[in-house]
Order: C-alpha cells, then structure tokens, then sequence
C-alpha cells in the first residue's frame, strides 16, 4: 500500500473515531452509522469506468484512481494513456465513460456540441527538455525556441542560442528535435505558446497535430518523446513535468513574459494560475501568463464528461470519482507529489459545481 493509500486510510478511520466519540457524548445524539457512509459517501459506488486520453496527467490519474480504490472498493476504474486525440475520439463514439485530454474540442474530434462538459482537473509544466551534457544550465528565449522547433536554427552553437547564454560554451554540433507522432493535448499547447510568445518566429501553426519539418524525430506519447531525448545526444523537445522528472531529463529555463528565466517547478506552474481567466465552459489559458516567477509553458488538463448519463451506476461513479479527484485531500497531496499544481479555489467549486450538474438516470 502506498503513502497516500495509507493517508486516506488513516482519515477514514480519523472521520470514523470522531463519529463515534461523537455519538458519545450526548445521550440525544444520534448513533454512527455502522455502514461507515456518513465518513466515506464513495463506498456505495459499483461497477466499471472505463477512460482514456491525455497521457501528460496520466501519472496523476492513475496515481489517484489506485487511492481512490482505497474508499469505493466495489468500483473499477481505468484510465488508459492514449493521448488526448484518441481520447476525445473514443469519448465521442461512446467507448468511454469519460475523458482526457489537454485541448479543447474542435469540429472533427469526434464529441458533438453539446455532448460534452468540461472538468478542469489539473495544471502542470510543459518541460523544454534537452541532453547536452557541455551545457548543464541551458536559457531559451521564445524567439530562440521557436526557431529551434521549426528548424530555422539547427545547431546549438548558434549564435541565437549564444546570445540567451551567454556565460556557456555551446558545443559545435547539431540540434535533434524530438517531437510527439500521435494527436496530443501536449503538442496543442506547446504550439499555442510559441503562436503566443514567438511571434512571427513560429510559423507551423497550433494544434494536437502540426506540419513538423521532415528532418524532427517523433514518438508516442510524453514517454515516447522522453525516450528518444533520453538516448540522443543533442536532442531537444517538450515533454509533461512528470515524465521529464521520472526519466531523469535536465529541463531549460524558458524566458517568461516578464522578462526572466524560469525553470519548471510546482511553484512556478502555480504561479503561472494565478492570474488566468476562466471562460464560461471552465477552459482557461495559463500559457505565457504574467508573473515574475511563473513557468510560461503552463498548460491545463480537462476530463470530458456527458451532461447526462442514462446508466445511474456509470454517473453515480463518474460524479463520485470526480469529487473526490478535486476535494479529498489525499488526492490533493497525489497532485502535488507527481509535481501538478492543484486548481486555484475560484475555478476549483466552479468545477464542482460543473459535476453537481450532471444529471444522472
């Protein structure tokens, strides 16, 4: 059993023993409930949720679901990672219960309007990371980044890269750009913080796809991408804070919109929240925000879930994992160990809110 397994544990039987002190200490007072629902509301929850989609909250997700077993034990739920493309599709044939996914839905994803809401769950750092040994403390500008990614610079000498380091010697040898193969929530925001920060540098667009130059490196999920960034020197791409930190990747510090060199941490991803603006479906944008020590390659992940489920168990599950994914401490602590940054409080009970309006049955 894992620590936060035995976190949870311990706050039910915390809950418990209050209940039955509780009920102690006035004849008048009522006598705990021997199903232990007052303290745990999720033990009734049965049957199987089957999910998929973004892998960049993937470590979360099934770091969660595992603890959640811990109090809905009648309850199966799995998330597979497929990327947040595959996700939207299989949500919208009706394969899945729910979904994940980093981007928001466009025409041709699959969910029709108004088939879908969106749960905003998380937020986490889009990692720049890179394997030069010769340069330990790499600084990119958005200028700079841009022109790597779409090949207009191509060796790390350069003198671009030169003038954001300028205290470093930059080895003599080629850049290899390392990108995702498969339709990604990653790749989504990645390019719409190069639309947004590098200007007329960037000219591929944005989207869970783009138009890579032919001579980019790709792989499959954030882990794929790790992968290949891991096994080539000289390599360079964007992969999720998680699996950056798990695969033991050295991050670059991106310049912000302030002006300075920040390296992803929790801190600064939670930074880059404070100041972004919830639209009215609850998508927000974090990416480039203001703030001397915010992280501006922040990006937000979502669950789909259908306005209404005509299966009670199926919604009764769904609206219960989801509570408890964004208002059980434990799963706030998960949150924080894989290196995501929990929701600000404001958009935090509008997304509660958003799943007390499911209708169920």
């Amino acid at each position: 059993m894992n620590r936060s397994v035995l976190t949870r544990t311990a706050v039910i039987g915390v809950a418990m023993a209050a209940l039955a002190l509780a009920g102690c200490s006035s004849s008048s007072d009522p006598e705990p409930d021997p199903s232990g629902s007052a303290a745990n509301p999720y033990a009734s929850l049965t049957g199987t949720l089957d999910a998929s989609g973004a892998s960049f909250p993937n470590n979360y997700y099934q770091a969660a679901i595992e603890a959640f077993a811990e109090v809905a034990p009648d309850l199966e739920i799995t998330y597979r990672s497929t990327g947040s493309g595959t996700g939207k599709r299989e949500f919208g044939e009706g394969l899945t219960a729910f979904a994940g996914t980093d981007s928001t839905v466009k025409e041709g994803d699959g969910p029709q309007e108004g088939s879908y809401l969106y749960v905003p769950t998380v937020a986490a750092s889009i990692t720049i990371s890179y394997n030069l040994s010769e340069v330990p403390d790499l600084q990119l500008s958005p200028s700079t980044l841009a022109k790597i990614f779409s090949r207009t610079i191509t060796r790390w000498d350069a003198p671009e890269i030169a003038a954001d380091n300028p205290d470093a010697t930059l080895p003599a040898k080629d850049i290899v750009v390392v990108r995702r193969s498969d339709g990604s929530g990653t790749t989504n925001n990645f390019t719409k913080y190069l639309v947004a920060a590098g200007g007329s540098d960037w000219t591929l667009g944005s989207g869970d796809t783009v138009e890579w130059p032919a001579d980019t490196q790709a792989g499959d999920r954030n882990t794929g991408v790790a992968q290949i960034i891991q096994q080539t020197d000289g390599a360079i791409g964007y992969v999720d804070f998680a699996d950056a930190t798990a695969s033991g990747l050295t991050f670059a510090a991106i310049q912000n919109a302030d002006g300075n060199y920040v390296v992803p941490t929790l801190e600064a991803t939670t930074a880059a929240l404070a100041g972004a603006t919830l639209n009215d479906d609850l998508t927000y944008n974090p990416l480039n925000a203001p703030g001397a020590d915010s992280y501006p390659i922040t990006a937000p992940t979502y669950i789909l879930v259908r306005p209404t489920y005509d299966d009670p168990e199926v919604g009764a599950a769904v609206k219960g994992f989801l509570t408890w994914l964004l208002s059980d401490p434990v799963s706030i602590e998960i949150a924080h160990d894989e290196g995501y940054a929990t929701l600000p409080d404001s958009i935090r009970q509008k997304a509660l809110a958003q799943i007390e309006s499911v209708t169920v049955g």
